[in-house]
């Protein structure tokens, strides 16, 4: 811990990490925490994840370690962090209706409105400022997804939650829906106390998450995540997989939609993170029949558009393929051909023969998790 001393004349550091959770919830955030920035407790489980290759093709996961368990190595003078946490989830969800209509894409809640990294981090550099106006020496970084970070374990030192068993940060009384972003500084702030909680015996979100991709409590092997191979993963999404990814165009809630403690979470305040009417509950015909320009004019602003137009035809090209047989699907998907380039067009090859072969039905793991949603396990407003 830097000694306090370097700042000069005494301050009342308590009092000041008291402000600076006021002045962040002014800002918007929906709770702040402090702590210190040693995670070596994580270096274990992060090498055998590691050498496992749960990483996929996020070959930058392999890079750095050192940093991901010791913050303070990305902004040298750092000794805590004010961690902050904004919810998201918008009203509306739709997520049973979005889940049971075989015709229509199902996108991650977090991405159907505004792409929350410019958002947070602007707020983040607003809070710095507030800080500076009190201690002159202060010096801080933001980091919102934009550096080697443990971030949950790192949340869960400050309070803010612990870490599910799907590998996500959790709260008793917010559940999952929820962004997580830092301000690494150089002030010696009291500390939070890590959260006290913990999944229990409780395995929803390994039982229903549809590519078995929870291998075990607390790991996730991403090649098998849906929303790695939707978001993440550039190639062909392997063959086996690609029924259980249903009608998830981009990202996959299931593990969230199964946890009981996200019965009550609550809604955004934050109207920018409402889904787009384009977004809402869209047809699979439509979004399939958007032009390049079409999807970058609809993504302008939103997380979906930086997996690039060849993804989006790819991963809607697996969606059609699962929706129930129609001629009109048939028509448009052979039309597709050559539109996107051979990657795509071997995923509309499979399609076309799921549809021609009429199997593109629901598996009875995804039925389960459907009446599960409709019965009000989570929020379908």
């Amino acid at each position: 811990m830097t000694d306090s001393t370097q700042f000069g004349a005494a301050h009342d550091w308590a009092a000041l990490g008291n402000d600076i959770k006021t002045w962040g919830q002014q800002l918007g955030f929906s709770a702040v925490g402090i702590t210190r920035l040693d995670l070596k407790q994580e270096q274990p489980a992060l090498n055998a994840w590691l050498e496992k290759r749960y990483h996929g093709e996020m070959d930058y996961m392999a890079r750095n370690v050192e940093m991901r368990t010791q913050p303070d190595l990305l902004h040298p003078g750092s000794v805590t962090a004010i961690v902050v946490r904004l919810d998201y989830l918008p009203p509306n969800a739709r997520f049973a209706k979005d889940l049971n209509d075989d015709q229509c894409g199902f996108i991650s809640r977090y991405a159907g409105g505004r792409d929350y990294h410019k958002l947070m981090r602007n707020r983040l550099k607003q809070l710095g400022n507030r800080i500076r106006e009190q201690i002159a020496d202060y010096d801080g970084r933001p980091f919102v997804d934009s550096a080697p970070i443990l971030e949950r374990p790192l949340a869960q030192q400050a309070g803010l939650g612990w870490v599910g068993k799907h590998s996500l940060l959790l709260n008793r009384d917010s559940g999952s829906w929820f962004f997580i972003g830092e301000l690494l500084t150089n002030l010696p702030l009291p500390v939070d106390e890590p959260y006290q909680g913990d999944c229990g015996s409780c395995k929803a979100c390994l039982t229903l998450c549809p590519t078995a991709a929870i291998v075990e409590p607390y790991v996730v092997d991403a090649k098998r995540c849906i929303s790695y191979l939707t978001i993440e993963s550039d190639g062909p999404i392997p063959e086996a997989l690609r029924p259980a990814l249903g009608n998830r165009i981009y990202g996959c809630d299931d593990c969230q939609l199964a946890c009981p403690n996200n019965r009550d979470a609550p809604l955004t305040q934050e109207s920018d993170f409402h889904t787009r009417s384009p977004l809402t509950q869209p047809k699979l015909l439509d979004l399939w029949r958007w032009s390049e320009a079409e999807f970058l004019k609809a993504t302008e602003g939103s997380p979906i558009r930086r997996i690039g137009f060849i993804r989006w035809r790819r991963n809607l090209a697996v969606a059609l393929g699962n929706a129930s047989a129609d001629p009109q699907i048939i028509d448009a998907l052979q039309q597709g051909f050559g539109e996107a380039g051979e990657m795509v067009d071997e995923h509309i090859r499979w399609a076309l023969a799921r549809q021609q072969q009429g199997l593109g039905t629901k598996t009875k793991q995804q039925q389960r998790l459907i009446r599960i949603v409709e019965k009000g396990l989570s929020r379908d407003a």
